[in-house]
């Protein structure tokens, strides 16, 4: 393997991390150590490894029949969850990742609006084939893109006032993921609706990482309803997953009793393990106590982190929302900050990013910023 893995974000220097068992809170290396596991697999791994729910209705959906290529009632169930679950899903639709659900929200918003240009935030990331850094990327989808400064109201509306009728749809993450924890600024979803309401623009939020932050996702807690939105990562327990959806006279596109013109393939969309994984998910583990819960947590970790770099005058800052982290710095220091948290047995990003899962309790997070205050009171 070229880099000696297969997902390009896990590779750092001197080699990648490799993991030979998890369970719960914890990951164990080839050699046997044992780390706190704070990534939580980029927001992918919210219930921890092998959460037991999911581990046991994973389990009898293998005795059952896992590859039918047909409509199962599972995947009825799962769809009703998560409709009942995010307000702005009337209808949904399964796809086997978050950057798939993003493609196909992308395509239904042109073929909607019958315009081609999408408007995207810079340090946005939507996929492996949809991210947005400052410089372009032969490994983008070539869509028709406009790339403005995130949380720029003046460059938002400029984009939408020099090519008026043009623009297909926006898409947002709630809060940056992947440019570092960023959130919305206050009144900025709410500016980027009323653009949309007002240009015939379809309003697409990218809820792969958000729909965390809130039982009803991002959108729920910052109180601005999208046209569709996208979902992955935690929602199948660990499993692979995705699925888009919205208002339901978008969603008719694919449905042929209405004649609708487009057409999904996938022949691991609905597969039974995931959508088994999703209904346990939801009915099972995530209550909206135990996500208030998890964000709580979040929150007093980046407070008392900050904290933690302000006394001691390190020149670091926590950003995010809830349950997301980041941690910034210049480099080479936030290097050897994540070269150091693993010494000590705490698994960050190489980047800084944390996401908490469920397993983290309030003793770990008390773990960790004891290690980070001993660190930080050395860099004097």
């Amino acid at each position: 393997m070229p880099g000696g893995n297969t997902r390009s974000v896990l590779h750092f220097e001197p080699f990648p991390f490799r993991v030979a068992t998890a369970e719960g809170p914890h990951l164990v290396d080839v050699d046997g150590n044992q780390y706190v596991d704070l990534l939580g697999n980029y927001t992918a791994g919210l219930l921890g490894h092998s959460p037991t729910a999911v581990r046991r209705a994973v389990s009898a959906a293998l005795e059952t029949g896992f590859s039918l290529g047909a409509t199962h009632t599972v995947e009825i169930e799962a769809a009703r969850l998560l409709t009942e679950r995010f307000p702005s899903l009337e209808q949904v639709r399964f796809t086997n990742s978050g950057t798939e659900a993003n493609l196909m929200a992308l395509a239904l918003a042109k073929h909607h609006t019958g315009r081609e240009r999408i408007l995207a935030f810079r340090n946005g990331y939507h996929g492996g084939v949809l991210a947005f850094a400052p410089e372009s990327s032969p490994m983008n989808v070539p869509h028709d893109f406009v790339v403005v400064p995130f949380n720029d109201f003046q460059a938002t509306g400029d984009a939408f006032a020099t090519a008026p009728g043009e623009i297909a749809a926006v898409i947002v993450e709630p809060v940056q993921g992947g440019g570092g924890c960023i959130p919305a600024a206050p009144g900025f979803l709410a500016e980027l609706r009323q653009l949309c309401d007002q240009n015939g623009s379809i309003l697409i939020f990218d809820e792969v990482m958000t729909s965390r932050l809130a039982p009803g996702g991002a959108q729920e807690l910052m109180s601005v309803l999208p046209d569709l939105t996208t979902l992955g990562k935690y929602l199948a327990g660990g499993l692979t997953f995705g699925a888009f959806g919205g208002r339901a006279d978008l969603l008719s596109a694919f449905d042929p009793q209405l004649g609708g013109a487009l057409s999904q393939a996938g022949t691991f969309n609905n597969n039974i393990l995931s959508m088994t994984a999703v209904v346990a998910t939801l009915t099972e583990v995530l209550t909206p106590e135990v996500i208030r819960t998890v964000n709580e947590r979040g929150d007093r970790l980046r407070e008392s982190l900050n904290e933690i770099f302000e006394a001691n005058e390190c020149q670091f800052q926590a950003t995010g929302v809830g349950s997301m982290v980041a941690i910034h710095a210049e480099e080479p220091a936030l290097e050897l900050f994540f070269h150091e948290m693993l010494d000590n047995d705490w698994y960050i990003a190489r980047r800084g990013f944390i996401a908490l899962s469920l397993e983290i309790s309030d003793d770990l997070i008390d773990g960790f910023l004891s290690t980070v205050r001993t660190w930080a009171s050395r860099q004097h």
